[in-house]
């Protein structure tokens, strides 16, 4: 008789546990939804279940039945930045979602450098801790997870920021949200999914990889180590699959040291993971990156071509992309300590480009054109309206080349948004090369203050 209570009591228990509505981790009390917009609240419940939402921002009910195999998904209008808000879910069970906030939702991705948080012994993140607290930038971080088969969940939850939750969370998608706070004023949502050490392929769906002949032979050249995953897909299934149905404003991301194995075809593996995301949200998400940072990577240039590939990006729609050389002021560490002023250089992007804010500073000075005279190169530089100008002594890093295509160090002079470039040793000029080393670091910058691009005229062989 006692197993008998026993045997009905754990039925009924598995019954009531079935009978729940549950909710992915992203959708949880803390969160900030993505203003104006269709957002998505979806889970788990008994097949054919009605699941009731009320939002208080409209205090209307809506319902959704549950498919056959026990899934729900909804969608609500979204209203301008604002909030408190409370969402309630009722079937068999009743879900309080508290304290949410509507306004601007950016998924902060890529390896270490968007990684590194304060723990890491960053003095800019450091110096924040006493006043970071800020109710309404909210946080929501993705622990490292890999899957063969893409996710429907994540584990993480939504927490305000303070300083117990800065110390572990990216510095740079900190800098980024802080400032979209500060000039927007509406709250704003970061989503970090990033992880050291990974290359591109393994953030994008694995048939997009193995599927393309050139990106599966290029992904089979990556190098496995312990620590971080090198398969296409992995992260991608574990980290990005589950939080696609979130409605978003964009994405930053900063990756790129982790394809140096592989540096000819990362534009291809790039856009073909950026295309992926758009896909995966069905939404033409704006994208801003950083271009990798001087390092001294070794006896070959990849990293060199892993920033021309990055260059490259641009020509896709919707991007942007932020340099970074002057910020780095140890060429053998992999890991550039400034990170505020990179979280700042991607908001300008999406203030500028995403919220049509005027006034700002955005892009970097590149080169666009040249022509030659004699034993000269002409340079023409687009983004530097008021001119250019060199920081410190003679210009640096730049070299140019003959039809032989051996480069010598050039000397250079700037008149205006122009540079004029020789070299006694090269009689008839064809090409120029700017900062296109692994390690190097150029001193010329618009007078706005944001620096040259690294850039090569040729299209040579590398």
């Amino acid at each position: 008789m006692r197993k008998l209570c026993l045997f009905t009591l754990f039925a009924a228990a598995i019954l009531s546990a079935r009978a729940n509505v549950r909710l992915p981790n992203v959708l949880s009390s803390n969160m900030v939804l993505q203003q104006r917009s269709a957002a998505n609240l979806w889970g788990w419940c008994e097949p054919g279940e009605k699941v009731r939402i009320v939002a208080s921002w409209n205090d209307r009910v809506d319902s959704v039945q549950g498919t056959r195999d026990g899934h729900w998904k909804i969608t609500l209008p979204t209203p301008a930045a604002g909030g408190p808000y409370v969402i309630t879910i009722k079937g068999q069970n009743t879900i309080v979602l508290d304290n949410i906030l509507v306004g601007e939702v950016w998924v902060c991705s890529g390896q270490s450098n968007m990684e590194m948080c304060e723990t890491w012994g960053l003095p800019d993140v450091k110096a924040e801790l006493p006043s970071c607290g800020n109710p309404n930038i909210r946080f929501f971080h993705v622990p490292h997870t890999t899957s063969t088969n893409p996710q429907d969940d994540c584990p993480g939850s939504w927490t305000a920021c303070d300083s117990n939750q800065l110390r572990s969370f990216s510095a740079v998608a900190y800098f980024f949200g802080k400032k979209l706070n500060k000039e927007l004023n509406v709250p704003i949502g970061l989503i970090e999914a990033s992880w050291g050490g990974t290359p591109v392929e393994v953030w994008t769906p694995a048939n997009m990889i193995t599927g393309d002949l050139t990106l599966k032979t290029s992904a089979e050249r990556l190098q496995p180590a312990d620590g971080w995953p090198y398969l296409p897909g992995y992260c991608f299934n574990g980290m990005i699959a589950p939080i696609t149905p979130f409605a978003i404003a964009g994405a930053i991301w900063y990756q790129g040291e982790g394809n140096t194995a592989n540096a000819d075809t990362y534009c291809k593996a790039f856009t073909t993971m950026i295309a992926a995301w758009r896909s995966a949200w069905n939404a033409p998400l704006p994208f801003y990156y950083v271009q990798i940072a001087p390092f001294t990577y070794g006896a070959n240039n990849m990293g060199t071509v892993v920033r021309d590939q990055q260059a490259k990006t641009m020509l896709l729609e919707n991007t942007g992309m932020v340099v970074v050389s002057d910020l780095v002021d140890d060429t053998t560490d992999i890991h550039p300590k400034n990170k505020h002023d990179v979280g700042l250089r991607l908001a300008n992007w999406a203030l500028a480009e995403t919220y049509q804010k005027r006034g700002i500073t955005y892009k970097n000075p590149t080169y666009q054109s040249m022509e030659v005279k004699g034993d000269k190169i002409t340079l023409m530089v687009d983004n530097a309206p008021n001119g250019l100008v060199r920081k410190g002594n003679e210009p640096s890093a730049m070299v140019i080349a003959g039809e032989d295509r051996i480069f010598y160090p050039a000397k250079c002079s700037i008149e205006g948004n122009k540079l004029i470039v020789s070299s006694a040793a090269v009689k008839k000029p064809a090409a120029a090369r700017y900062q296109f080393t692994n390690a190097a670091i150029g001193n010329i910058a618009g007078k706005d203050g944001l620096p040259l691009a690294p850039f090569r005229t040729d299209d040579w062989p590398l």
